[in-house]
């Protein structure tokens, strides 16, 4: 291998193992590599920053806002608010849900498709009183599978369609991805309906007929004229017992005192420990009559406001607590706010609740007051587990933004207007109208996603430049050789899945797309089917929960652990491959 390529091979694998080990952010590892490059030499410094004004950056910019302009319009609440029905069969729920999740998806950014719905199905859930674990996953899957179907409905369709842009001379269209990846996404959808639910594990305490509500870990303090000062903290086992409360420990002075907690004595301003549903640590909390944090922040929290209000939410990767800790945010002081309990899937919590570093799956218990309870979960950027409606704004533009987003999409369809400007003055149109609010018009961006697109593409190109991709092409072929073409495209397949499953799906495709096309190219037929390959490949992640974000943002609420995904996700991805193969070579001919 040439310089260059040595640099730009070892730069990708540190990247990839950067991403798989998790401790540094995706967007943070991305750009050092794209610095480390430029250093090197292998990356010139001309060409450094084009990816952020890549077409395909822009697009996934543009579709975030677009999606927040639907959103606020009560567009798409007015179709999901008209869903919940007990009645239905799990199996048919399972339908019901994933097709409207799945429609949702390919027109518009497939994790707000699932925010959207999430609080529907675990509200259907409830009254049903089944698990929410049996439909959480399908769910979520069903909305990674949507987005296979279209243009915009997911980064790896946009990646695609420029490199072959840049290939070709021409992109994918918004609906070319329909043939194979509609048909994909239906048969994956009655998949998960009909068997997939089945092989998701119905643990002892989450039974189909039991409340899926979630176990958290809390802190209450012993006021300074308590009368319980004095006592030992067995002396609280009976109330406990009957509230249907663990009692862990006390923290005292910053110290956690567990195993031999017991018998110590009561003092003022102790934390105790415990492991409780909402409302058992409300009633346990008023029958010792403890306050809900030290002095400092109770005076935060009662200083003003009609009353207090609990509120369930979920830790995504673009929430501002992500990776930090509540008291580094100051969620107390600034918002007058108070993280009650954290529920983390069965993991012990050592930590004091204000000092604990959180992650994307975590679920918060928050206490704030009751008229800024909405307010606080969209500072936090957390994604809550109630009912949506009051975040809406009033429908009165639902019409005019459903009108005008379809006018967009149908003008980039029939080649009337490029997508990208299509989409900006979609977003001009929103802004004049009143539908997004100027102030937090960039609030609706997923940087961290943005930087990764925007240092990942030009690592690409000199990947490409450097000869790298008809290196592993030939790699490819070499495996293969001798073979029929659709053995290189189903090789293919599993391969981009396999890194899909572990990395973000967009460093995926920035490595995959380009060896796609030099696999058309040696084997002298058309890209197109591979370029397709590596679009459904690249979205079909669901053997992990880190694959794809959502499926890390429904591993606290479903209940999940790690080997719950593979059970339902490894037969969906070989029933993808097998599906996709006969009809990449039907609709898109060598």
């Amino acid at each position: 291998m040439t310089y260059d390529q040595t640099v730009i091979f070892s730069l990708f694998g540190a990247v990839f193992l950067l991403l798989l080990w998790g401790r540094f952010r995706y967007d943070l590892v991305a750009l050092t590599a794209l610095i480390a490059g430029v250093i090197l030499g292998v990356v010139p410094k001309d060409i450094a920053f084009s990816g952020f004004g890549h077409p395909a950056t822009i697009i996934v910019a543009f579709v975030l806002v677009v999606t927040a302009g639907l959103v606020r319009s009560g567009a798409v609440y007015l179709i999901t608010q008209k869903f919940v029905d007990t009645t239905r069969s799990l199996p048919s729920h399972i339908a019901f849900m994933g097709v409207i999740g799945g429609v949702l998806s390919a027109f518009m950014n497939n994790v707000a498709a699932l925010a959207l719905l999430l609080p529907v199905d675990v509200q259907t859930a409830q009254k049903a009183k089944r698990a929410v674990g049996l439909s959480l996953m399908p769910l979520s899957f069903a909305t990674i599978l949507g987005g296979m179907a279209t243009l915009v409905g997911t980064p790896p369709n946009i990646i695609i369609s420029s490199f072959r842009e840049q290939a070709l001379g021409e992109p994918f269209s918004m609906f070319d991805f329909a043939p194979v990846g509609g048909s994909v996404a239906l048969v994956g959808i009655a998949f998960v309906a009909l068997i997939g639910w089945k092989f998701i594990p119905v643990r002892s305490k989450d039974t189909a007929d039991a409340k899926p509500e979630n176990q958290y870990i809390a802190e209450l303090t012993i006021p300074k004229e308590s009368k319980l000062i004095g006592e030992r903290l067995s002396a609280l086992n009976e109330v406990a017992e009957s509230c249907d409360v663990a009692l862990l420990g006390i923290i005292r002075e910053g110290k956690r005192l567990y195993g031999s907690a017991q018998n110590r004595r009561l003092e003022a301003q102790d934390a105790i420990v415990l492991e409780a549903l909402p409302n058992a640590l409300d009633e346990f909390r008023t029958s010792l009559a403890l306050d809900f944090s030290d002095e400092k922040r109770e005076a935060l929290l009662t200083a003003e406001g009609d009353g207090l209000s609990l509120s369930e939410a979920v830790v995504t990767e673009n929430s501002r607590v992500n990776g930090k800790s509540v008291e580094t945010v100051g969620l107390a002081w600034r918002k007058g706010a108070i993280l009650m309990g954290v529920s983390r899937n069965g993991k012990r919590i050592t930590e004091r609740l204000r000092k604990l570093t959180l992650f994307p799956g975590d679920i918060l218990l928050l206490l704030s007051q009751k008229d800024r309870a909405e307010d606080v979960l969209n500072w936090l950027k957390v994604l809550s587990l109630a009912d949506t409606g009051a975040k809406l704004t009033a429908n009165s533009k639902t019409t005019l933004a459903i009108i005008l987003f379809a006018a967009a999409i149908l003008s980039s369809a029939i080649g009337l207007i490029y997508l990208p400007i299509a989409l900006g003055l979609l977003i001009v149109l929103y802004v004049l109208t009143g539908i997004l609010d100027i102030t937090t018009l960039y609030d609706h961006i997923e940087w961290p996603v943005i930087v990764l697109l925007g240092s990942m593409i030009p690592l690409g190109l000199a990947l490409e430049n450097s000869g790298g991709t008809a290196l592993l092409a030939d790699l490819l072929l070499r495996l293969t050789q001798g073979q029929e073409t659709w053995v290189v495209l189903t090789v293919l397949m599993i391969v981009t899945m396999t890194l899909s499953d572990v990395l973000n799906n967009t460093a995926t495709t920035i490595v995959a797309a380009p060896v796609s096309l030099h696999l058309g190219e040696q084997l002298n037929v058309s890209p197109d089917p591979f370029l397709m390959a590596v679009a459904i490949s690249a979205s079909a992640a669901f053997l992990t929960p880190i694959g794809h974000k959502k499926n890390t943002i429904i591993l606290g609420p479903g209940g999940y652990k790690f080997s719950d995904y593979w059970r339902t996700g490894l037969p969906l991805e070989i029933l993808i491959v097998a599906v996709s193969i006969p009809l990449l070579l039907i609709f898109w001919p060598l």
